[in-house]
This record gives structure tokens, C-alpha cells and sequence, in this order.
């Protein structure tokens, strides 16, 4: 493999997730070191031919079961669902490198890192599931979260605005409360584990803001005008909130947008 695109095409058309990870952290060291080529002219394959393990079992939200967190079987339940949300967020991140060609340098080496440190994420949430005795694929998981990629395969404006800047957004809204419960839960493992996903999703909601501005800006169109109507025309239901004011600020949100998400939950 040469370039990028090739160790995105791996990554995403092969199920072995401890070859993903292998291969995630070796390209980002190659890109740390100059070695790692950003040219590609192969046409990306469809988005439909992505292939994912066959565990976990996947269903509806709906579907999926609810257990107390203060039961060890609620915790598992918990973990696994952060595992399942970290390891789809390495596909999110290598999907947006294989399916957009032709944009800064800068915007590759961003996604690559949000790839490998979503693949540390799942990597340390993964060790700490051990502990309740279940590894990733024992429980079942939802479905959602590729169709909002599926969803915006043909629009990088699209994609920014619904993966990072809504559906990642969301992190920065309900983490803290997760960590607060899990200090109640004396689970310090678990308190350390999201507080540093906490600190590196705020980075990458941030590079999501700053790419969709940037094209924004490059195309002529007003950014926050862009995003609701991205928001409204390409997001499956409507946002949910409340949402973290203060933190969304520092990753890129204008109070602006903040605003309107907060309108749309009372319309």
C-alpha cells in the first residue's frame, strides 16, 4: 500500500477488526512521518460494499435492550454500546478520506489522526469491557449510526454537517452527565477512559466545523445558513438536546447555530 486511499480501501472493505486497527495506527505513523502518499486516482467503491464484522448482531434502537448501569450487566451493556459508537467512528473517519478526493492536504492528515485516535478509543474501551467478562460482538448494537454516512456519501457539506456536527456533537451534550454517573459508580477505569474520549471528540467536532466552514467560505455560501439547511434536508429526525453551549462553542458551533438547534426542539 502507497497511499492513503489504499489504507482506507483496506480498512473499509475488510472485517478483521484487528487488521483495521493494525493498519490505522501504521498509516497514521507513516503520515506522521512524511511517508505516507495523499495521491490516489482510483474512483472510490461504493458505500454499499463496506464490509463490516458479523458480530455484534445489529437492531433497531428500539430494539435494543436497556439494563441499569449499576448492574454489572447494565455496565457491560454501557461499554459495549461506547465500543460499538468508537468502532463505527473509525469507519466515519476513514470513509470521509477514501470518499472525497481532491481537497487540502491538511483535511487527509486531520481525518487519518481522528481515525487513529477513535481506533485508540474503541482499543480502551474494549480492555475495560474484559473486566465484565464480554468482548465487542457479545451484545447485540444499533444500526443507526452508518446510515447518516450512507446518507451523505455524494455531499462532503453534508456529511460535516450531520456526522461531526450533529451526530458526534451529541457526545459533547451527554458525556458528562455518563461521567458523572460512572463516579458515582466508584468505576474510575471507566471515568479516565471517557474523559479522554470527552477531550478528543471536542478536537474532532472542532475539525468538522472548521472543513465545513472552510468549504463553505470556499464556495461562496454563508456557513450557518449552509448548516440548517443541510441539517434540515439531510438528518434522519430532528437533533436532540439540550445541548452544551460552552463546549460546542470551543468546537466550532456560532451561537448562532446553537440557537437554532435549540428553536427546532420546541417545534
Amino acid at each position: 500500500m502507497n497511499s492513503i486511499f489504499d489504507y482506507a480501501e483496506a480498512c473499509l472493505f475488510d472485517a478483521d477488526i484487528s487488521r483495521k486497527l493494525q493498519l490505522t495506527h501504521e498509516a497514521q505513523r507513516l503520515a506522521q512521518a512524511g511517508l505516507l502518499s495523499l495521491a490516489g486516482s482510483a474512483r472510490p467503491r461504493p458505500i454499499t460494499d463496506t464490509v463490516f464484522p458479523e458480530k455484534p448482531r445489529l437492531l433497531m434502537p428500539r430494539d435494543m435492550p436497556r439494563r441499569r448501569l449499576d448492574t454489572t450487566e447494565g455496565k457491560a451493556a454501557f461499554f459495549h454500546a461506547l465500543a460499538h459508537i468508537e468502532f463505527m467512528a473509525i469507519y466515519l473517519a476513514w470513509d470521509i478520506v477514501y470518499r472525497f478526493r481532491g481537497l487540502p492536504d491538511r483535511f487527509y492528515h486531520d481525518w487519518l489522526r481522528i481515525a487513529a485516535e477513535e481506533a485508540l478509543h474503541f482499543s480502551m474501551i474494549r480492555g475495560h469491557l474484559s473486566s465484565f467478562a464480554c468482548d465487542y460482538g457479545d451484545l447485540p448494537a444499533h444500526m443507526g449510526l452508518w446510515a447518516h454516512a450512507e446518507d451523505t456519501a455524494d455531499d462532503i457539506l453534508a456529511r460535516l454537517a450531520v456526522v461531526p456536527r450533529c451526530m458526534e456533537a451529541r457526545g459533547l451534550d451527554v458525556t458528562p452527565a455518563m461521567i458523572d454517573k460512572l463516579e458515582v459508580l466508584g468505576d474510575s477505569d471507566g471515568v479516565a477512559i471517557l474523559i479522554r474520549i470527552y477531550e478528543d471528540e471536542i478536537g474532532h467536532v472542532e475539525r468538522g466545523s472548521f472543513w465545513f466552514n472552510f468549504l463553505a467560505q470556499q464556495r461562496g455560501l454563508d456557513a450557518e445558513q449552509l448548516y440548517k439547511q443541510k441539517i434540515l434536508s439531510c438528518y434522519r429526525g430532528k437533533p436532540k438536546g439540550p445541548f452544551n453551549r460552552e463546549v460546542r462553542i470551543i468546537a466550532g458551533f456560532s451561537h448562532n447555530e446553537i440557537d437554532w438547534l435549540e428553536e427546532r426542539l420546541h417545534e
